[in-house]
């Protein structure tokens, strides 16, 4: 994710990741802010340079080089930066439970309230944010600098082939974790997905830091008794945050805490 201007983010893609060719980018910029809206046009300009992706179709006929770029996978990139939040071993190139993964199509970042601000900008209007996402008190995000965010969508897992028409059940997207890797990380319809190179932790954007914190099933109380939890954001530790980068994220009284890897996604498949 991106949030504070403050933050830096030298957004450098390898020159030799297997992405299209509209997704290479430049230089460094001062912000992560600043480097967000120069994406489009970095990427625009660098299209004549980038590799081409390899095809995940090998040749049958004696290496028919055509048919063989003809079986190549195309993409499009997004005008903007989108964010996977993604559950799994960070040493894997592959796995399963990607139906529980999350997608931001925005940056969450400046659309979210830092915890301290919560009863002003969220419980004095309805859990309603002034950006105009609605707060879940029982399933809530929380990001390094003690934003709370938006809940992420569900993440595409199915795609329209537009050769034939057909829904297949899977989905590819172009993720980076803006340090040596870029690659494509393909996800199915029945939780698998696998990256074409590389590991979960080498596309995970490590000062990006987010988790998910839902209700504890129990409170130990003043005489020892187990008393159903309250789980808010008036429970957080502010001085827990910022959160270093590559680390936890700090548990908040009384509620379950599940860390995700932040993901930039920069394209899918066209």
């Amino acid at each position: 994710m991106v949030f504070p201007a403050y933050t830096r983010l030298p957004l450098l893609l390898s020159a030799t990741a297997a992405v299209v060719g509209a997704l290479s980018f430049g230089a460094p910029q001062t912000t992560r802010r600043a480097t967000l809206a120069a994406i489009p046009a970095i990427a625009g300009a660098a299209l004549s340079a980038a590799p081409p992706l390899p095809s995940d179709a090998a040749t049958t006929d004696g290496g028919n080089a055509a048919a063989a770029a003809d079986a190549k996978p195309k993409f499009r990139r997004y005008p903007q930066i989108r964010f996977i939040a993604a559950l799994g071993d960070p040493t894997a190139s592959s796995g399963v439970g990607c139906e529980g993964w999350g997608l931001w199509r925005d940056d969450p970042g400046p659309r979210g309230v830092y915890l301290r601000d919560y009863d002003d900008r969220i419980a004095k209007r309805g859990g309603v944010a002034p950006a105009g996402w609605t707060f879940n008190g029982d399933d809530w995000w929380v990001e390094e600098h003690g934003l709370i965010m938006s809940t992420p969508d569900d993440l595409p897992r199915r795609s329209l082939d537009r050769s034939t028409g057909d829904v297949v059940p899977y989905k590819r997207y172009v993720v980076t974790g803006d340090r040596e890797v870029t690659t494509i990380l393909t996800v199915h319809d029945d939780g698998r997905w696998e990256l074409a190179k590389g590991s979960l932790y080498d596309v995970t954007h490590l000062p990006c830091r987010s988790a998910r914190y839902t209700p504890a099933a129990f409170d130990v109380g003043a005489n020892g008794d187990a008393v159903a939890s309250t789980c808010a954001p008036g429970g957080a530790d502010k001085r827990s945050f910022p959160v270093k980068p590559g680390a936890e994220m700090p548990p908040i009284s009384g509620c379950a805490k599940q860390d995700y890897a932040v993901l930039f996604v920069l394209g899918e498949e066209a």
